[in-house]
């Protein structure tokens, strides 16, 4: 007998939808998906044309639908000349909650009960931490130059390299501070249930301005999860 979520465990069933809706709820990932169906063997830089977005954008969303099991590798085309390009396909017919458990809607639902059992203070606190230490190992892995000068051109630059990373963040300023806003959240509706993961935000942009010896004496974070109007991290 197939399963259901009538069948599940109310957490699994929870994480089931909500890894079904951070893998198809992005517009551009949906757009991806639908073209691959219609254009199998699709490459990466034909889907960012396709898309409009960097190539690095659309790897980050073939990450995601990769990890779903919605999309998957194809042989490469043999070029003429220079290095064969890699393909992709939509394996994915029908999109539903039935079916296998995949590894992110375990990992979601490992996160829920793990955030409810330390409570929200240390949860907070341990998800800044971990936004912190990325945000430094990330910075650290981009070409040595001098650096910024200014802790806006800091916050610019960073908002690039997220953005190349999947996060769609962009920088606004004003005569009183600089913001990165973030368009994507990584965390989809895990962070509605659980707004404490809204904190690795303010611990990435932290770790990424230490990273560039540019940290700021104060970072404050704004989220639409807390009933704020955008996802902001301010300096």
């Amino acid at each position: 007998m197939a399963n259901n979520g009538d069948n599940l465990d109310p957490d699994l069933f929870a994480a089931r939808v909500a890894s079904l809706t951070h893998t198809l709820g992005d517009p551009r990932r949906r757009s991806l998906f639908f073209f691959l169906r219609e254009n199998p063997g699709a490459t990466v830089a034909e889907m960012a044309v396709h898309v409009g977005v960097h190539a690095n954008v659309v790897r980050h969303h073939l990450e995601r639908l990769i990890e779903g099991g919605y999309v998957e590798t194809t042989e490469p085309a043999r070029p003429a000349q220079g290095r064969p390009a890699k393909g992709y396909r939509a394996v994915a017919h029908e999109i539903g909650v039935e079916g296998s458990i995949r590894r992110d809607a375990l990992l979601v639902a490992l996160l829920q009960r793990a955030l409810a059992t330390i409570g929200p203070d240390a949860a907070e606190e341990l998800a800044a931490e971990v936004g912190r230490d990325y945000g430094r190992n990330l910075a650290s892995t981009q070409p040595g130059t001098d650096g910024p000068a200014t802790v806006s051109e800091a916050m610019r630059s960073i908002a690039g390299l997220l953005t190349a990373h999947g996060f769609e963040a962009r920088f606004e300023s004003d005569e009183n501070s600089d913001s990165l806003v973030s368009d994507n959240c990584p965390f989809g509706t895990a962070a509605q249930h659980h707004p404490v993961l809204c904190a690795v935000d303010r611990g990435l942009v932290t770790g990424m301005l230490e990273g560039v010896g540019m940290a700021p004496a104060r970072v404050t974070l704004s989220s639409r999860a807390r009933g704020d109007d955008d996802c902001r991290v301010t300096t």
